[in-house]
């Protein structure tokens, strides 16, 4: 999976210990989606349907 450096720099704010789930997460959430690429977009998209679970 390929992250662009913004996203990559927004998911460094996430602490340490979570950050491998995040990742994980947004990177499923990509694959399903057909996205190759995760951008900031993506990223706070992913990020916000965490909130809605």
């Amino acid at each position: 999976m390929n992250w662009q450096p913004d996203a990559e720099q927004r998911l460094k704010e996430v602490p340490f210990f979570v950050r491998p789930m995040v990742r994980k997460r947004i990177e499923s959430l990509a694959n399903e989606a057909s996205i190759t690429t995760i951008d900031t977009a993506f990223y706070e998209q992913a990020k916000a349907k965490f909130g809605e679970k």
